[in-house]
């Protein structure tokens, strides 16, 4: 099995649509309608950087707008081309319908390497973009709202929170343009960590069913799993801080753009996270053993693997070498359509991308919905919440000084029970139960469907048939 034989990242897309279509009994023209992308706009700027123009390609990609606005990441690669766009975008469609975030699908990119650029230099590039993209509505609170995505973020995402604001002066809901901005800039407690989150809290679903587990062939908890992790970045980053600081789990690999990081007792997260941060690289890092060839750690004995960077990574060339039990997707589209097929046959269970990667469009969409409204969440009930849980413990203290008996409530768990939810909380309940209403939408056609054999092909079905009522709600 040659390289040659490799789908394209677009192709993997359409090939995964295809099988799960075949299932459906849709019509062959409202097929089309939600496989096809409506639009994709290329935009050619200039930017006079260091003495002289600079020209930059940039993409905006809609796929559905079977709902509005259309939502999506803008990403900042070499890499960033039309069909990865495309691609993308398609990915988003079926991922706000699998999360239920009420908005159709987009993607945006600017081919550029943003470390090849000082900041002052990159806020000219960027504010260019978004100039481009907010005058054809490509930026706009009800029509087309982006976020970060690999090699953006909350400072990319307020510089054209800032653009867009001084284009529409007299637009009250302008902050609702772009997701994803620092807190003080409009944004939301929790965003940041958010994609890492929702992928703690789809392992956590999974690990709730014991057929689901034992289908992957492990048993427990993610107490002591030895979990690889492809790439630390942002996602990648803060998975794998929550899953061993909260859950127990051994990060045995850490994998990045120059080798790979590998301890059988677990790896520091943090200590990595730093050295990366200040020398651009894992290598050097004393505190476990070096791997040059960091692809080779894709393939090492493990429970969990979370593939958290590029599209493409597990493919035709080493799927049959993959040694995990489990693989959940934190990346867009690191398993490709051939790979999924070995791994399947050699029953690996694959937790999809279009769902386990929902946290980061999910809380976007709480942050969307703070900047309509205009207040933070938790402000108006809060302290009323506090106060009701307080009459019921001064009711107890009352009925407990009239007996003789001395017990005592903890001042810990008063001081707790009365405590009112902050933002962040309540971010990270709407987030958990969004995640755990997803898994269990696929978890039925899953298990429900003898025609369905994995989880994949289950999110695109209950993501399709989502869109596609939405369509005939449309009349269409």
């Amino acid at each position: 099995m040659g390289q040659t034989k490799e789908p394209s990242f677009r192709q993997s897309v359409d090939l995964m649509f295809n099988r799960a279509v075949a299932l459906m009994d849709l019509p062959p023209g409202l097929e089309e309608k939600i496989k096809v992308c409506n639009a994709t706009y290329t935009v050619r700027f200039g930017v006079r950087l260091r003495g002289q123009i600079q020209t930059f390609t940039g993409y905006r990609s809609v796929h559905s707008e079977h709902m509005e606005p259309v939502k999506g990441g803008i990403r900042y690669s070499m890499g960033v081309n039309q069909d990865e766009v495309e691609a993308l975008s398609a990915l988003m469609t079926y991922k706000c319908a699998l999360v239920e975030a009420p908005f159709g699908g987009a993607k945006g990119g600017l081919c550029i390497d943003p470390r090849q650029y000082d900041e002052h230099e990159l806020e000219q590039i960027t504010r260019r973009f978004a100039y481009e993209l907010a005058k054809r509505d490509l930026i706009h609170p009800s029509q087309n709202v982006p976020a970060p995505d690999m090699g953006t973020g909350e400072r990319e995402m307020a510089w054209i929170a800032d653009q867009y604001a001084r284009m529409n002066t007299t637009d009250i809901n302008a902050r609702a343009c772009v997701t994803g901005k620092p807190l003080h800039g409009g944004g939301i407690a929790g965003r940041v960590e958010a994609t890492g989150r929702g992928v703690q809290y789809a392992l956590h679903e999974f690990f709730r069913h014991p057929e689901d587990i034992a289908q992957a062939g492990l048993q427990g908890t993610l107490d002591g799993k030895r979990v690889v992790v492809q790439g630390l970045g942002n996602v990648g980053y803060h998975a794998a801080s929550f899953l061993a600081a909260e859950d127990g789990a051994k990060v045995i690999g850490i994998i990045e753009r120059d080798g790979a990081l590998v301890d059988e007792g677990g790896l520091d997260v943090e200590a990595v996270h730093n050295w990366i941060s200040s020398h651009g690289g894992v290598t050097g890092y004393a505190d476990a053993t070096y791997v040059e060839d960091g692809a080779q750690v894709l393939e090492i004995d493990c429970d969990i693997l979370i593939p958290a960077a590029l599209e493409g990574v597990i493919n035709l060339t080493n799927a049959a070498n993959i040694s995990a039990n489990l693989i959940i997707e934190a990346a867009n589209g690191p398993v490709t359509a051939g790979a999924d097929e070995i791994l399947r046959d050699k029953g690996v269970v694959i937790i999809p991308d279009l769902f386990a990667n929902g946290g980061g469009v999910t809380v976007s969409y709480f942050e969307w919905v703070k900047n309509l409204s205009h207040i933070r969440f938790g402000r108006m009930q809060r302290r009323q919440e506090e106060a009701r849980h307080q009459l019921v413990f001064d009711e107890l203290d009352r009925l407990s000084s009239q007996t003789e008996s001395d017990w005592r409530l903890s001042p810990d768990f008063k001081q707790n029970y009365l405590r009112g939810a902050d933002e962040l909380e309540l971010v990270r309940s709407g987030l958990d139960d969004t995640m755990r209403a997803a898994y269990q939408s696929m978890r039925e056609v899953w298990h429900g469907r003898e025609d369905v054999g994995d989880l994949r092909v289950a999110a695109y079905l209950v993501a399709i048939g989502r869109v596609a009522d939405s369509y005939r709600a449309k009349g269409l």
